[in-house]
């Protein structure tokens, strides 16, 4: 097969689909990789890094769009590459299509198969390639969010773990999964003061174990949720609903009321934002304020550290960038179920149920895809 790594063109976004090394095992497999000038240099990886491992260098993303059978990359297409995609070819990055109806329109007047990282799973339930992009982003938050504190950035102009005689600043976590939990590790390290909230009690268990009575949980509700962001000094979104839009569990309102100067970053933002007041920003432009309420709503925060990202990406995709060169990407479907949850769009319909909800469509049948397995909510 061949398959395609383009540059990656959103702003700011330094990660690539594969690194040399992931080439030089895909080239290993017996398929031959064309590499985009340059893609590789957000990591520190030259062109000659890539033909060292067996890739061939394109010059322009024009000629790679019109030659790969697959194509690997990291955040979605943009306007420009989405016409570059046609029938026959495959898809395989992060698309986070519930909030981006126009990506999806496009992505299906293309006809182009579209797999999703961001919704393969895995037998324990969890998604595994979007897992470690969502260990750094909760990581990233935290950090983020000290830095908006800062007085220069707009915050209360508070340290995020205080000093001797003086309390630390109050952090509320939304949402106990990969992105809570790091985001909980970093901010106890510091010596913030720490708060997640989730609906579940067995997470809300498992984190208590993990760290202890140093850390503090909440049962998620609408009074709850309320009373914590009020108290707030930084309140992290890290809600997710696979496939689907994050939930709006902070609302304007509750914003207007919090602290003035106090920070929201918004993790979450990939699949819509879980505050009424989020809107994605980038790395050029990261904030904005709301009623004096400090707003980081980077749609892409992985992308600052693009080599530690890249590295941790490729190790989750390089065994499914494998599978589907090697059996092709029906075959590949077939004999793994999780992959096959990846698939969010294939002959012009959308076929990931969360997704079809989110953007109000009935989701494809796959059963009248011959080559596709079945696929349930």
């Amino acid at each position: 097969m061949l398959i395609g790594v383009p540059r990656e063109i959103k702003v700011h976004e330094y990660r690539v689909g594969l690194t040399p090394a992931s080439v030089r095992e895909v080239v290993a497999h017996g398929h031959e990789v064309i590499v985009e000038r340059e893609a590789g240099r957000g990591i520190g990886a030259g062109d000659d890094d890539y033909r060292r491992a067996g890739a061939r260098i394109i010059d322009d993303a024009a000629a790679l769009y019109a030659a790969a059978e697959l194509i690997v990359k990291v955040k979605e297409p943009q306007p420009a590459e989405r016409v570059r995609l046609g029938a026959g070819q495959v898809l395989f990055a992060y698309l986070h299509l519930a909030p981006d109806p126009q990506q999806a329109s496009d992505l299906l007047t293309s006809g182009v198969t579209a797999i999703a990282y961001e919704t393969v799973s895995d037998v324990d339930g969890g998604l595994p390639l979007l897992a470690p992009m969502s260990e750094v982003a909760g990581r990233m938050s935290v950090q983020a969010g000290a830095h908006c504190l800062e007085k220069e950035a707009g915050g209360r102009g508070l340290l995020l773990g205080g000093v001797p005689g003086v309390e630390p600043a109050r952090v509320v976590i939304l949402g106990g999964g990969v992105v809570g939990s790091n985001a909980a590790l970093i901010a106890l390290g510091i010596g913030a003061a720490v708060t997640i909230v989730d609906r579940s009690v067995a997470v809300l268990r498992r984190l208590g174990d993990r760290f202890g009575p140093q850390l503090h949980t909440l049962h998620a509700s609408t009074d709850a949720i309320e009373a914590a962001v009020l108290d707030a000094d930084l309140v992290i979104g890290a809600v997710l609903v696979p496939g689907g839009a994050a939930p709006k569990l902070v609302t304007r309102d509750m914003v207007r009321r919090m602290r003035p100067g106090a920070v929201v970053v918004d993790v979450a933002i990939d699949q819509g934002g879980c505050f009424e007041t989020s809107r994605p920003t980038t790395h050029a432009d990261p904030i904005f304020i709301v009623d004096e309420i400090v707003h980081y709503c980077v749609a892409n925060m992985p992308g600052a550290v693009a080599r530690t990202s890249t590295l941790a990406l490729n190790a989750a995709t390089l065994p499914c960038v494998l599978a589907l060169a090697d059996k092709g990407w029906r075959q590949a479907l077939r004999d793994d179920p999780h992959l096959a949850r990846g698939l969010n769009i294939c002959a012009g319909r959308v076929m990931h149920p969360g997704v079809a909800e989110a953007l109000g469509v009935e989701p494809g049948n796959a059963h009248d895809l011959a080559a596709v397995p079945p696929m349930s909510p």
